[in-house]
């Protein structure tokens, strides 16, 4: 499978993004100016990217409440995430935000950053000036952001780049994957989640992903992939959530808990407004959408800071 195939799963899950904040499903009044409006799309797919955006938003500020704001967040895979814009609106970014993908990636967004005033300007005020504001090589530094490239498969370079952002490994951190570990060979999937829980002290990875993989609408869904030329060579671990959660237990990490997305978007606090902004003839491919796709949580907490109520049951 070619990197450039898994570098375009960004532009379509960006588009899926941006067509239900246009639907009203939730709010980003940055994502129009980093990510084009493509063509519609199903409202079981609106949904569930509602559920996902949620589901993550809601454990993401857990975290940085619990913190106070003094952590750190690792975002791999990140894409045209709007995120640290919306965290600094609501006044939660943490002590450094990092984003880090594919090299062709970072380059469209840093480029699509600098011809935007509005995303400059808010990144300016945060910085103490446009002038701190630094853009070079496919990569964005200022304070509390960072946007740079690295290829996840290789953890020298990985590391390299964690560390030119000044990311200190002694600072409660979470990492953050959406659909990023299952494009990865399992082995180093595994290298990557075994070398996180060994240098960072206290840590959360919140991990959204497919799951029920082996049953027939599993398969359906690996075949479509296959069919763009996607084949997801790290989908062992998709088996189940049991397997989810094992991929972290065995990798150093304390404790993990995965829940799938049905269970996430029934307790969801504002569905009666959701289930009102389109039509839906049938629950039945919702179900099947959502139940073959989880967030799996995992922790480190050798300080005791209360990292294990960072968890999707929660």
């Amino acid at each position: 499978m070619s990197d450039e195939a898994i570098q375009a799963t960004n532009d379509d899950a960006s588009m899926c993004k941006r067509y239900a904040v246009e639907k009203g499903y939730w709010k980003d009044p940055f994502i129009d100016l980093l990510v084009k409006l493509g063509e519609r799309k199903a409202p079981e797919i609106n949904r569930g990217y509602f559920a996902r955006v949620e589901g993550i938003r809601t454990l993401l500020e857990k975290f940085l409440r619990l913190t106070e704001c003094k952590g750190q967040v690792v975002s791999l895979g990140a894409g045209f995430d709007t995120t640290l814009w919306r965290l600094k609106d609501a006044d939660l970014v943490p002590s450094s935000y990092v984003e880090v993908d594919f090299r062709a990636v970072t380059s469209r967004k840093c480029q699509r950053i600098r011809s935007r005033d509005k995303l400059m300007s808010s990144l300016a005020e945060m910085s103490g000036g446009i002038e701190h504001v630094q853009i070079s090589d496919a990569e964005l530094h200022c304070k509390h952001y960072h946007i740079v490239w690295a290829d996840l498969r290789n953890l020298e370079q990985f590391e390299n780049k964690l560390n030119s952002c000044g990311i200190d490994k002694c600072l409660p951190t979470l990492f953050l994957a959406e659909c990023v570990l299952v494009y990865m060979p399992m082995e180093k999937s595994n290298e990557l989640l075994s070398w996180i829980s060994s240098k960072f002290d206290s840590a959360v990875f919140v991990n959204y992903e497919q799951v029920n993989m082996l049953d027939r609408f599993g398969q359906v869904m690996v075949n479509n992939l296959r069919s763009r030329k996607c084949d997801l060579c790290g989908i062992e671990p998709c088996s189940s959530l049991k397997t989810q959660e094992q991929r972290f237990t065995s990798n150093g990490w304390t404790s993990s808990c995965a829940i799938d997305m049905m269970d996430i978007y029934h307790h969801l606090p504002d569905l009666d407004r959701i289930v009102r902004l389109e039509f839906l003839d049938e629950t039945e491919l919702l179900e099947q959408l959502l139940t073959h796709y989880c967030i799996c949580t995992a922790y480190k907490d050798s300080k005791n800071i209360g990292l294990s109520s960072i968890s999707p049951k929660s």
